[in-house]
């Protein structure tokens, strides 16, 4: 019993040692050099240690029991700490490197090590777009043995939005490629190449694999974050839990142990449809069967049986012909943050019709002085696109985010235009639209459009914007749709296609034709209000029908 008493306290006491391990890394440091070598002095017939716990001497018996304990020693109790080994094995918080995550940098400089291997570099895959966590590898551009120098491209990386060109950062020599041309799925941080900085080294790579601490093998957000420390298990005795007692029917029994209470209806229903009571299960008082049992057991039959009918048959069941088509990066990110609209945006619209006729009027005045010009010609979607940006000018909540703790009000003005491609959708960027020309919209959207198209777009050309228009009317003839928002926006215009429609005219039987295009916007109702809405749109149809006001 006294040993088991003693070994109760003492478990006790060494349950705190996992506190030392939580300091800061100074104070951990200053516990291992200030009085690791001193030994503990005795007073009022207690010896301290450094764990945290007490040694005294009715200890005696314990460190007999246990003579490889911390507390014990083999003269008058003394602990000699400095023949203690101390062996930390897991992660202390925080990091005495200050190297920054795989995620933002290119490169991380390697050592040689007991494999013989030279000083390199692992160049890692680079975050080149905020959203981004995996790439795929186009094409490299160097060939292994080659020298690179600063500033030249090594390969094309296509992210989550675009085609982009990785640089290199050092010079040296292409000693090895990890992930070669066409290589799918690469995490953000993850090995894709080495390089040397002596060409005689080149070699000296040809088998070499990256090891599981390079791979970027930890989360996409930080792979170079260490797992954080399992915690022991403790194993939880639970007392066991009485399940309650299945509710049964009283048996229907009466007299005799084969006597069956039905009621009359009942016993009819069953005759008239072969069904034995002896099946059935009574739901009514006491046990009967009531009708509804009946039923109920009439109709559990019949699907079984029509859902045998077709094996009884034998019938085939013909296949279909599809062809599965891969994902693209593009693709994938897209119908993920769509996703993440849908569940997370509490989306509202609002849809109006405005009178375009000014508006062809003025496009077709505009269109002949570009043409004289050599211009570019200016398209409704430009006008669109203008006017929404004006009506972003004269109604800021609008042209707004929404944060946990604020909404973040842009005093720039960048619209995003839907693009499709082949590839997938793309949001390209027209910055600062409230200040630019027609002519110039024009020429920015056109070729913001092609480079979307030949997957060469950059991240300045997609990133930034506050507010997004989608117009499937001019080359859809899509009358009036609503879109998802593009998240961390607020609001996105969908635009209709015009038509011909009668108005009545002044007098009883008078009459006349207009155009009218219908705009539906989605709005984040967390940041834009019904009637906010409702005055974007307005102001947003009153550049439509008056045009000139735009170039004022």
């Amino acid at each position: 019993m006294a040993y088991a008493a003693h070994i109760i306290r003492h478990s006790k006491r060494l349950r705190t040692a996992p506190n030392l391990f939580r300091k800061e890394h100074a104070g951990l440091v200053q516990w291992f050099s200030d009085d690791l070598q001193r030994e503990s002095s005795k007073i009022d017939g207690i010896w301290k240690i450094h764990l945290h716990g007490y040694v005294t001497a009715e200890d005696k018996k314990f460190s007999r029991v246990f003579p490889k304990s911390p507390i014990s020693s083999s003269d008058g109790f003394k602990k000699n700490v400095s023949t203690t080994t101390l062996k930390v094995g897991f992660q202390m918080s925080g990091s005495l490197s200050t190297r920054p995550p795989c995620s933002q940098v290119l490169c991380r400089r390697g050592f040689s090590s007991d494999s013989g291997l030279p000083p390199h570099q692992a160049i890692g895959m680079p975050s080149l777009s905020p959203t981004m966590t995996e790439g795929n590898i186009a094409r490299w551009l160097k060939k292994e043995g080659e020298k690179v120098s600063v500033g030249e491209v090594l390969c094309e990386v296509e992210t989550d939005k675009a085609t982009v060109e990785m640089e290199c950062m050092e010079e040296g020599y292409l000693a090895k490629i990890i992930k070669g041309d066409g290589s799918k799925e690469i995490k953000v941080g993850e090995v894709i190449a080495i390089t040397v900085e002596d060409e005689e080294d080149i070699d000296k790579f040809k088998d070499f694999s990256p090891s599981k601490s390079e791979t970027g093998a930890g989360s996409a957000k930080d792979p170079a974050s260490p797992k954080p420390a399992t915690p022991p298990t403790r194993e939880v005795v639970q007392e066991p839990v009485s399940s309650p007692k299945p509710t049964t029917s009283r048996p229907s029994t009466g007299s005799s142990e084969d006597r069956i209470f039905a009621s009359p209806l009942a016993r009819k229903l069953a005759e008239d449809h072969h069904v034995s009571l002896a099946s059935i299960k009574g739901t009514g008082p006491d046990g009967r069967i009531v009708k509804a049992d009946i039923e109920d057991y009439l109709a559990s039959r019949g699907k079984d049986v029509s859902a045998a009918v077709p094996s009884a048959k034998g019938a085939v069941v013909p296949t279909l012909d599809y062809v599965d088509i891969p994902h693209t990066q593009i693709r994938k990110v897209t119908a993920s943050r769509l996703l993440f609209s849908k569940q997370t945006i509490p989306h509202y619209y609002l849809t109006v019709d405005a009178c375009v006729d000014k508006l062809m009027d003025l496009r077709s005045k505009l269109n002949l002085l570009q043409e004289a010009s050599g211009g570019k010609k200016i398209s409704v979607n430009d006008l669109v696109i203008k006017a929404a940006a004006l009506a972003l000018k004269k109604v800021p909540q609008c042209n707004s985010s929404w944060t946990d703790d604020y909404i973040r009000q842009y005093n720039n003005v960048n619209i995003n235009v839907a693009v499709q491609t082949d590839n997938g959708l793309y949001v390209p960027v027209v910055r600062d639209a409230d200040k630019k020309g027609l002519s110039r919209i024009a020429e920015e959207v056109k070729l913001l459009a092609q480079k979307a198209k030949d997957n060469s777009l950059r991240p300045e050309d997609y990133e930034g914007g506050t507010f997004t228009v989608s117009n499937l009317g001019g080359p859809f003839g899509i009358k009036q749709f609503c879109a998802i928002i593009n998240p961390p926006q607020s609001g996105i215009l969908a635009v209709g296609s015009a038509e011909k429609r009668v108005i009545p005219g002044l007098g009883p039987d008078e009459f006349k034709f207009a155009s009218f295009m219908s705009a539906t916007l989605s709005c984040d109702h967390r940041v834009i209000d019904g009637a906010i809405g409702a005055e974007w749109l307005r102001a947003f149809k009153g550049y439509l029908e008056s045009p000139e006001s735009m170039l004022l």
